[in-house]
């Protein structure tokens, strides 16, 4: 069960994975060791799954972000694998979710800009049999980021 320094040091690290256990410590009011030792149990029981370092973008040369939506005819587990394998392959992919509604997945592009999105639709195309594929392109990120609430942690 999570306490209510448990979910502080959660938000934290979620801010700045890099914050150093001092620091931490500090703003938990716990000591460098407690701290250290909440860390680990966090991590070991599966609430900190990894820790990741975000790029900048637009200095990786990947400023424009596009959402495609995806219908399929196919529905079977092997084409659903097959399917993951394509997506996982190409790494300007970065994300991809499956749907209920009208569409069957939808996929978060990155890319050096916008007409580099014909490259990827290719590579998909030819590697997968796809029925429908629709693209937007975002004109603003509103919201970024991979942190989740942490007051609904048990």
């Amino acid at each position: 069960m999570l306490d209510d320094r448990d979910r502080k040091i959660l938000e934290i690290l979620q801010a700045n994975a890099g914050t150093s256990v001092t620091e931490l410590a500090d703003r938990v009011a716990l000591s460098v060791s407690a701290c250290s030792r909440r860390i680990q149990r966090l991590e070991e029981s599966g609430h900190i799954a990894r820790r990741i370092v975000v790029l900048d973008r637009e200095k990786m040369g990947v400023p424009t972000t596009v959402y495609a939506l995806i219908k399929t005819a196919h529905h079977a587990d092997e084409w659903i694998e097959s399917f993951r394998k394509v997506i996982g392959d190409i790494p300007e992919i970065v994300e991809a979710h499956r749907l209920t509604g009208n569409y069957d997945y939808i996929l978060k592009i990155v890319l050096p800009r916008v007409e580099h999105y014909d490259v990827i639709y290719k590579q998909l195309v030819r590697r997968v049999e796809l029925f429908d594929v629709s693209a937007s392109i975002s004109m603003e990120e509103l919201k970024s980021g991979a942190s989740v609430p942490v007051g609904y942690a048990q």
